[in-house]
C-alpha cells in the first residue's frame, strides 16, 4: 500500500515507476520494483540512523543535457 500511496504523493516515486513502465515492465512488476526501492531506502535510513531526506526527481531535460 505504501507504493500505491507514493505514486500519487511523491514525485520521485512516480518518476521511478514511470521509468520502470517505460522499460517494458507491467504494472505489477513496476510496483514491485518501486516497493523494493522504497524498502532499500528505509533500510539505509535505519542502518545509518539518519532521517529520510527526499531529493527532487531529475527531469528528463536535465538528464539529457548531462549526457550531451
Amino acid at each position: 500500500m505504501s507504493s500505491f500511496t507514493a505514486l500519487t504523493h511523491c514525485p520521485r516515486s512516480r518518476a521511478y515507476y514511470d521509468k520502470k513502465s517505460a522499460e517494458g515492465k507491467i504494472h505489477r512488476q513496476a510496483t514491485a520494483a518501486l516497493s523494493k526501492q522504497r524498502l532499500n531506502v528505509l533500510w539505509a535510513c535505519i542502518r545509518d540512523k539518519t532521517p529520510y531526506q527526499p531529493k527532487p526527481p531529475r527531469s528528463a531535460k536535465v538528464a539529457a543535457c548531462e549526457l550531451a
